[in-house]
Formats: structure tokens, sequence, C-alpha cells
């Protein structure tokens, strides 16, 4: 697992194949192209016309979602990160279905109810066709956008998902989109999970904010943001030399950490390299996911961990313990526990005896993310 990047390839699929086999000044170029696209695309694009959010769709008393901007918003996500971006890929199918249904909606003259309903669980199904997770997107349809658990909106959110998760079997086929072996599940790894949950709720706590400052300060510059993304993307292009698993979603550093193929010390180095290139990106003013990279980091964290944790008290392979504390890391990240823990399951179709840990460890994570939350708004000067 040491050594050069392809020591870290495990099987015939290794996921670092398609990053090794363009060369070192294929992808510096390639990521300068991307700061190109990215800088200049959304500075261009906030400049004639106004973005708006599904949830602000969602909340507002008109829900809509503006077509023309939001599909070139689509286009862009899609061709940077395509290009490399260390963002994620699942909010640009998110709002392309969302927008299709606000335009839909406007045509049929539907009620404000019927419309905020129809963008949220349009939003999801966007979501489950790109992972092919039909009940975590119906899950985040309930519980992140609508915030609600009623029976008529559970039977709405669930119907899109479904169809639009069975789609893409015709073409791509019924594949996860991580490989995971069968690990057991003994006491080390249950203690684990109680101990440390805690611990990457506040660390995960700390990426939320980082990628929200992070994001708020892009919205703040000028022309000169699109210098800023062409020199941040050429940075990671550079930084990809050396460590091309930093590249894309999130799902190389991720797939290594599951097939225990990183020491301790080489998933905290892509753990503090692929945090700092997230964050980088967005206050580049670069768009997308934050759910894939989220998972990354939070399996790279939980390798660290797994490993001192087994030199005191042996477990299970190292992979175990990266799926237990990359759910719990993005249950908190993402403030969506439930839909976190349901999409790594149809992510890895993992066994259902690891519901006992993930449970534990995502307990542990969102009370102390809940908890530092508060802690943070009672210091707070009142105004």
């Amino acid at each position: 697992a040491a050594g050069s990047p392809a020591a870290l390839a495990v099987g015939p699929a290794a996921p670092l194949d398609g990053y090794l086999g363009s060369g070192p000044a294929r992808r510096v170029v390639v990521l300068v192209i991307c700061g190109v696209v990215a800088g200049s695309g959304w500075w261009l694009l906030d400049r004639r016309r106004r973005r708006v959010a599904i949830a602000d769709a969602i909340a507002a008393d008109d829900p809509r979602l503006p077509v023309t901007t939001t599909l070139v918003h689509v286009v862009l996500q899609v061709v940077t990160v395509a290009l490399g971006s260390p963002l994620g890929r699942e909010v640009a199918p998110r709002e392309a279905s969302a927008t299709f249904a606000s335009w839909f909606c406007e045509r049929v003259g539907l009620t404000r109810d019927e419309r905020r309903l129809l963008i949220a669980c349009a939003a999801g199904a966007g979501l489950a066709a790109v992972y092919d997770v039909p009940l975590g997107g119906a899950l985040f349809t309930l519980e992140v956008l609508l915030s609600t658990v009623d029976r008529g909106a559970v039977v709405a959110a669930l119907a899109p998902s479904v169809v639009a998760a069975s789609i893409p079997w015709v073409v791509l086929g019924d594949a996860s989109q991580y490989r995971v072996p069968a690990w057991p599940v003994d006491a080390s790894l249950i203690a684990w999970s109680v101990v440390v949950g805690p611990l990457l709720g506040l660390v995960a706590k700390g990426f939320r904010a980082l990628g929200g400052a992070a994001e708020k300060a892009a919205r703040l510059v000028d022309r000169r943001g699109a210098l800023l993304a062409l020199a941040v993307f050429a940075a990671i292009g550079a930084l990809s030399v050396p460590l091309p698993q930093i590249l894309g979603n999130g799902r190389v550093p991720a797939q290594l950490a599951f097939d225990g193929a990183l020491f301790a010390s080489a998933a905290l180095t892509l753990l503090v390299v692929k945090g700092l290139v997230v964050m980088a990106a967005l206050r580049a003013g670069a768009h997308g996911g934050l759910l894939t990279p989220a998972l990354s980091c939070g399996a790279l964290l939980a390798v660290a961990l797994g490993a001192a944790w087994s030199a005191w008290w042996p477990g299970p392979a190292p992979g175990a313990y990266a799926l237990v504390g990359a759910t719990a890391f993005l249950s908190t990240s993402m403030a969506m526990p439930l839909t976190a823990i349901v999409l790594v399951f149809e992510l890895t179709r993992v066994s259902h005896d690891f519901v006992v840990p993930i449970v534990c460890a995502v307990g542990g994570s969102v009370a102390t993310g809940t908890w530092s939350k508060r802690a943070l708004e009672r210091r707070r000067p009142v105004p």
C-alpha cells in the first residue's frame, strides 16, 4: 500500500487506472483548462443572471427555478467535474431534474404546495439516478428538502426515485458504486464506533463550516475570481502529479480506503490534501456536490483512527472502519443522518450486520455536531 501511487491500486478494476494512464503533464494541462472554464464560466453567469438554489426555490412563495440559468449552471458543473474538479457530481442531476419539474409546473398551473413537492421529488430522483440509490434519493427529498414524513410526501418521493434509479440499469447495469468485501462485525468495531463517533462529528462539523465559509467568500469576489480559479486549479493539477488520488469527486480515495490499500500515514496525507483542494475549489468559485468528497474524507480519517485503535484492540480489516467512519462523517457534514445511513448501504451494498456499528457512530457524530452548534450559538453576542 505504500510507495508510488500505482501501489495503491487494487484489483483489475483499480480506481487509479484512469488517472495514472493520463500522465502527469496531461493532468496539469486539463486542470488548467478546468480553471479557465470554472472561473470564466461562473463569473459570466453570475454577472448576467441570478441563480436560485433548490432549497431556496422550495421555500419561496413562488417556487420556481430559472430554466436557462440553472441549465447553464448544470453544464458548467458537469464539464468541470469531468475535467477533474475535486467536487461531487450529484448536484448537477438534482438541479437539472428540479429545473424540468419547475418548468412543467409552470405549464400545468399547479398550486404552490404541489410545485414545492414536485420540485423536491425531482431533485431527489436526480440523486437516485446518478448514484443508483432509490431509497437514498427519496429520503434526501423527505429529510433534507421537505423535512417531513407525511404519508403523501413519502409516496410522492419514492415513486420518482425508484423510476429514476431503474432507468440507468438498462444501459449501465445494476452495479454498486463501491466494492466492499464481506467484513465481520465484532465487539472491537462496535466499541470503536461508539468512541470515535463524537470525534468524527466534530471534524465533520468543521468541514461543513469551512465549506460554507468558502462558498460565502466566493460570492464576494469580482472578475478577479476568474484568475483565482485559474490559479487554484493549476495548483490542484500540480498536486495531482504526486497525488492523483485527489482528483475527481472522491470516489478513488474512498475506494482505496474500503480496499484497505492505505497506511494510516497515507490516509492522513490524502485527507488533508483532499480537504484543502475541496475548500480551495469552493473558494475559487467552482460549484459541485460535497456528498462524495465528505464520504471520502470520513473514510480516510477513519482509516487512521482505526489503525490506532487496532494497535490496542485488534478488530476487522481497515476497510470496515473506513465504511463506518465515512457514514458518520457524511451524516453530520451534510446534516442528513437517516439519508447518510441508507445512502452508504445502497452505494456499497454492505451486509446489514453493519447497522449496529454504523448507527452507533452516526448517533455519536450527530449528537456532537448538534452540541457544538448550540455551544457556538450560545457564545455569539446578542445584537
